[in-house]
């Protein structure tokens, strides 16, 4: 294992991201916080509890969801896009570092960035509503895990865009709606048949499912099936990343 390798692509990766902290951190947590002023606060405050839980508590695992596999998906489709748009790539490729060492310096970076986001918006929804964790360590592995595996798609995203126009149409035309389809601010059991049904095949509820399990102990699927998607997804990413590098495909083009 080349650890040198992989720490210089994180420090690298970490190194832009600090030089741009008001794009990369800052303006997640803005935008999450008027999501709290105006669901948390000014419907949440007009509506009942959900579960025993107030409104503008249930959104939290949503709306850490949200910004979690759009920011995931953003930082490392566009870290590994850069090196393809200047050419670069070519030096990576013939360097001796293997495909997993180069995606656990990509992928690593771009999940401690979404980690950091994570956690910054459990802070600042805490100056908005009050909230508790029933189980913690459930929490930070949901988190965990989703900010790898989607890190990995966003990976994935940026190996396959050739312009930075389709580095946008995932995130936007799909990932965004699947977000907002998939429980962010409601649970789906308020749904008539046969939406409650059609929203089981949004991948999507099964992550903010789980997720408001680990806060509120109650869920819309079963946890174990959350748990189980989440890493039948990683293994995907993972599988596909690795046809990615032995097959060449989009990176010797």
């Amino acid at each position: 294992m080349n650890v040198h390798a992989i720490r210089a692509i994180y420090r690298f990766e970490m190194a832009r991201t600090f030089r741009t902290l008001m794009e990369s951190i800052l303006s997640p947590v803005l935008s999450t916080s008027l999501y709290f002023i105006v669901f948390g606060a000014a419907i949440g405050s007009r509506m009942g509890e959900i579960g025993g839980v107030s409104y503008g508590a249930f959104i939290i695992p949503g709306l850490i969801m949200l910004s979690l596999l759009n920011e995931s998906i953003s930082n490392a489709s566009f870290g590994i896009y850069m090196p393809k748009w200047a050419g670069t790539i070519y030096e990576l490729l013939s360097a001796p570092v293997s495909w997993i060492e180069t995606v656990t310096g990509y992928v690593g970076a771009a999940a401690t960035k979404s980690l950091m986001l994570g956690v910054l918006i459990l802070v600042t929804a805490r100056f908005f509503v009050p909230y508790s964790i029933a189980h913690p360590v459930w929490m930070l592995c949901f988190l965990l895990l989703t900010a790898l595996s989607f890190s990995l798609f966003g990976f994935i995203i940026g190996l396959w865009a050739d312009s930075f126009q389709r580095l946008q149409i995932i995130p936007l035309l799909i990932m965004t709606p699947l977000t907002f389809l998939g429980g962010a601010f409601y649970s789906i059991d308020m749904l008539p048949e046969p939406w409650r049904t059609a929203s089981l095949f949004n991948p999507v509820v099964y992550l903010i499912s789980g997720m408001r399990w680990s806060f509120y102990g109650q869920s819309d699927v079963d946890v174990a099936v959350s748990l189980a998607a989440i890493l039948g997804f990683l293994l995907l990413c993972l599988a596909t990343i690795w046809w990615i590098f032995r097959t060449g495909w989009k990176l010797k083009q």
